[in-house]
């Protein structure tokens, strides 16, 4: 239980931690370590993916200038899910827990803090 902790804290440690230059360097060379231990596997994978159409709701806009009336079907945006191929990287999760280990560790060696702040 308290490791578990101790590995949530890092990680919020880390993700705040993102935008310092030491930070990223580091992250850099860990992420070229662990690229080296933990490789990529491509699979493809369907996803569900969303587009946004234009529909006919049913209803009639009318607008009636002198004695014409122009009547519009009224439309909306809606969002349509498709099903897509994509190729994914299975072991893209495990690797960036480490690489962010990884760097949140050598941050704390050099710097003596999680951020890599001087």
């Amino acid at each position: 239980m308290i490791f578990s902790k101790r590995i949530f804290i890092l990680a919020l440690a880390g993700l705040a931690a993102c935008g310092t230059p030491e930070y990223r360097a580091e992250r850099s060379h860990c992420a070229a370590e662990w690229m080296l231990k933990i490789p990529p596997v491509h699979r493809q994978e369907i996803v569900t993916k969303y587009r946004t159409e234009e529909r006919l709701t049913g209803a009639v806009n009318c607008v009636t200038e002198g004695s014409n009336t122009r009547c519009i079907p009224a439309t909306a945006m809606v969002s349509v899910p498709y099903p897509a191929v994509e190729t994914v990287d299975i072991r893209k999760p495990q690797r960036d827990t480490q690489i962010q280990s990884c760097a949140i560790r050598a941050c704390q060696a050099k710097y003596g803090n999680a951020e890599c702040q001087t």
